[in-house]
């Protein structure tokens, strides 16, 4: 390849464990491949926990990410006993990294139950929201609540980077699996808009799958996906499965994506107790590397390092003890083996054309709404007392309010009155159910009443106003509720 004299700029975090020589094996294949990058080496792991950082990442790292807008980094280990969040979250957060890309694609040499049947589908999950924003509360002693976030806007540019992922690989079908049959409001509303948004490829295929028969098929037959999309905690199970098909974590590399930076790294972790024999293996690492050759339109670039790693593995000569056994090479080995097989395409993995992913359109305007009429609240209280005890007190207290207690529940079921869930395990974290008597909705100071009133009855912790827009109920029922 010619050289050229202008660089690409990238910020370079080498990792704990073996990231430092998966990262190095990396960093010599684009030498050799003669990508012209100018590395900004930063530190963020277990070094920088060390140090006191919360985070696990340094200011002056988070300057070189805003500064290069591209990193490649290896695995980060957030250690037992120390530090608080961990490095990766951290940094996907700071850059709003919310379209990780997972390719899933059948490797040569590598043996699998799976060989022959030709997998090759990427899994594109949300990134930044669902249950990991990691908001959860302790609501009693005994009963633990983490919030669901899912916002209109976070799924239409996930759903949009998937479909535009398809476009520039040449995929015909966009697979959308959730839990909107149970979770009718958050799942719910990522599949309205992954029908939404569909209807502006018309020539890709959109389908949607329940996220458990998504798992089964994904066993029974990987063959038939091409792009998957989940929200995050979804994304995040199914794509390990999805690595397992082709020879496991060890083979899976990863993007992350934002609108001003990219991050690309290796799915495995930091496998301590391999760091510093020169036996890991670092397919996955070059792999994402080759990733990130095409977020920095080097196309040539990323097809020879991925052909030379493909060639190194089809031809068996110099593979890693995980692959190998006993007959393995060193991890330096390895990497000489993909150098030197440069320029060399494979003979038996079928080539796909890329183009340069096209970023996703910016989201939509959040949705107006005509009428609003607050319909009444939830209140979660902490009380051991029975339903049919609680519920005659809470009566007493609230009485006189614009509003009426409408029922109890447990976990979601209806235990009072008439409880359909009678046999349903005592629980300290209840929710009363209350419904504005008049068609005006309730106003905010009878709700703030009304919380007083129930506090002398028992201890609430939270408060959740049931909304109408445009007078439809945009909140859920209980099992038994009318």
């Amino acid at each position: 390849m010619a050289k050229r004299t202008s660089k690409h700029r990238v910020t370079l975090i080498p990792g704990d464990g073996i990231g430092p020589e998966v990262v190095a094996a990396a960093r010599a294949v684009l030498r050799a491949a003669e990508v012209p990058i100018d590395w900004e080496e930063r530190l963020a792991g277990a070094a920088v926990f060390k140090k006191g950082v919360a985070s696990g990442v340094l200011p002056e790292t988070v300057a070189s990410i805003r500064r290069t807008g591209m990193a490649l980094k290896g695995p980060l280990e957030t250690p037992v006993g120390f530090g608080e969040k961990s490095a990766n979250v951290t940094l996907r957060k700071l850059f709003e990294t919310y379209g990780n890309i997972r390719p899933v694609r059948e490797l040569p040499g590598i043996r699998t139950p799976y060989s022959g049947r030709g997998i090759d589908f990427v899994v594109v999950r949300e990134n930044v929201e669902d249950l990991y924003a990691g908001i959860e509360h302790m609501q009693t002693p005994d009963v633990a609540q983490a919030l669901k976030i899912i916002s209109r806007g976070g799924c239409e540019r996930i759903v949009r980077l998937a479909f535009e992922l398809a476009r520039a690989e040449g995929r015909k079908t966009v697979h959308c699996a959730t839990k909107a049959n149970i979770l009718k409001l958050t799942e719910g509303l990522f599949k309205r808009v992954f029908e939404e948004v569909s209807r502006e490829y018309p020539e890709i295929r959109a389908e949607h799958m329940i996220v458990d028969n998504c798992a089964h098929q994904m066993v029974m037959r990987p063959e038939q996906f091409d792009v998957i999309v989940m929200t995050n905690m979804n994304g995040d199970i199914l794509s390990d499965l999805a690595s397992a098909l082709i020879g496991g974590l060890g083979f899976a590399p990863s993007a992350n994506l934002g609108d001003g930076a990219a991050i690309f790294e290796a799915v495995h972790g930091s496998a301590p107790q391999i760091a510093g024999k020169d036996i890991a293996n670092p397919t996955a690492l070059i792999s994402s590397a080759a990733l990130m050759l095409r977020r920095l339109g080097e196309m040539k670039a990323a097809d020879a390092v991925q052909d030379a790693l493909l060639v190194t593995l089809e031809d068996g000569r110099a593979l890693t003890p995980d692959i190998a056994g006993e007959a393995g090479v060193g991890t330096k080995a390895f990497t000489a083996e993909v150098i030197r097989n440069l320029g060399r395409a494979p003979k038996s993995y079928p080539r796909r054309e890329y183009k340069r992913l096209r970023a996703a359109q910016p989201a939509a305007p959040p949705l107006s709404v005509g009428a609003r009429r607050l319909a009444g609240v939830d209140v979660f209280v902490e009380s051991l007392a029975k339903p049919e005890t609680l519920g005659p007190r809470v009566e007493a207290a609230v009485a006189g309010l614009p509003l009426r207690l409408a029922q109890i529940s447990n976990r979601g079921a209806k235990v009072y009155p008439n409880a359909l869930a009678a046999e349903a395990h005592p629980s300290d974290c209840l929710r009363l159910r209350f419904k504005a008597s008049g068609r005006g909705g309730l106003a905010e100071a009878a709700v703030l009443e009304l919380l007083a009133r129930v506090g002398e009855v028992a201890p609430w912790m939270h408060v959740e106003k049931l909304p109408e827009f445009d007078g439809k109920p945009a909140y859920s029922k209980d099992q038994g509720e009318d």
